[in-house]
């Protein structure tokens, strides 16, 4: 009889790659926090900051990616729990909803992780905590939706321009 594969989680957009994404930006926003819907729309600035003028895109721009902010909510939800099992995330409960904060132990997980991404994912987390970390979820759903049609016909266009040469 053969052995049994056990399954291996994704290496690539699993909840704990998100989670500690989530712990990268919650450090840089502290004291502040934020709700779901800001950390998503923030990962995704974080992801792909070039889109805002931002920082070199910390992973490679792929077409269509503006769809990524919508499939990315529940895995940065698991990871925000995951996270907060260790201590380095924290979630606060009031009559707005769920606000997630940098837990007691996020900075010993930022500081100890020395990689060349690391320090790149830090740049970006400290980017847009500062660009965007005052702006409120309404608001800024209302300008990455506003960019969202932008980037779908830039990546169009330049699909038809490379067809047509």
């Amino acid at each position: 009889m053969g052995k049994v594969k056990k399954s291996q989680p994704p290496p690539f957009n699993s909840p704990f790659e998100l989670g500690v994404r989530m712990v990268y930006l919650l450090s840089c926003l502290f004291p502040r926090g934020a709700d779901l819907q800001k950390l998503v729309l923030l990962d995704y600035a974080i992801v792909y900051s070039g889109d805002f003028d931002g920082p070199e895109s910390l992973h490679t721009p792929v077409p269509f990616r503006g769809n990524e902010l919508y499939s990315r909510r529940e895995l940065i939800q698991s990871g925000l729990y995951l996270m907060n099992t260790k201590g380095l995330v924290s979630a606060q409960l009031d009559e707005t909803g769920i606000t997630y904060f940098a837990g007691e132990n996020s900075r010993s997980l930022v500081d100890s992780i020395g990689a060349k991404y690391a320090r790149h994912l830090s740049d970006r987390c400290a980017w847009a905590a500062k660009t965007f970390g005052d702006t409120d979820s309404l608001n800024l759903t209302e300008t990455f939706s506003e960019l969202g049609h932008r980037w779908g016909a830039e990546i169009e266009m330049t699909a038809v321009k490379v067809k047509n040469s």
